[in-house]
């Protein structure tokens, strides 16, 4: 299904959409600051640095940026010498970070940046960029967010296919009165920490394609 909003008032809601953005993020820049230095502080002295995890990220029309946020796992790895799984490495802290997603607060610069906006698909790792069937890579028809639409149906807790499929809805259907409702719910779910972990682990499986047949 392809959107059915004419191209002049889709073009007058991204506009106005990156102008919220740029307000929010700004602000809430402003507001969270003194809650930065208090988590790097926490992280140095419980797993040590580096304090940011940083990753080459695909964005708006598959764009390669880099994502920040503030590392959650332990840089431990088993006797072959390969990272242990990371439900094996996130740290206490690390949980914790990940269950409210104060992990999430530096993506904030990229959304000032422009590389991302307070709602949209969830940015994925971009080995992921030659997997996707023309339908799944409509999800890069908007700027990557913060949040999402799949992030308020069950987060890590969904199929690959699901999550595909809600990213899809959400190109098919932007507006911001979708967005605003999308905030509303997010701050439910991090209050109630709902899919901020998989059925089976920490996080996800990597996608790995559509299966065949």
């Amino acid at each position: 299904m392809t959107s059915n909003t004419s191209p002049m008032k889709r073009r007058a809601t991204l506009w106005v959409k990156r102008c919220f953005d740029v307000v929010v993020s700004a602000v809430a820049l402003l507001a969270l600051s003194p809650l930065f230095p208090v988590i790097a502080l926490v992280l140095l002295v419980s797993q040590g640095p580096p304090v940011l995890f940083r990753q080459k990220r695909a964005g708006y029309l598959g764009r390669v940026f880099q994502i920040r946020k503030f590392r959650t796992m332990a840089a431990a790895t088993g006797a072959d010498a390969q990272p242990l799984p990371d439900a094996d490495r996130v740290t206490a802290v690390g949980r914790w970070l990940r269950r409210t997603s104060l992990d999430e607060l530096p993506e904030l610069l990229n959304i000032l940046a422009g590389q991302m906006s307070l709602v949209g698909p969830r940015p994925l790792p971009v080995a992921y960029l030659p997997l996707y069937d023309a339908h799944q890579r409509r999800r890069h028809d908007v700027r990557p967010g913060l949040t999402g639409l799949a992030q308020i149906q069950g987060r890590n807790r969904l199929t690959w296919e699901e999550r595909f499929a809600y990213d899809v809805e959400y190109v098919d259907h932007l507006s911001l009165l979708l967005d605003l409702k999308i905030i509303l719910r997010t701050v439910s779910v991090v209050v109630r920490g709902g899919g901020a972990t998989a059925e089976n682990g920490l996080t996800s499986q990597p996608f790995a394609g559509r299966p065949p047949g």
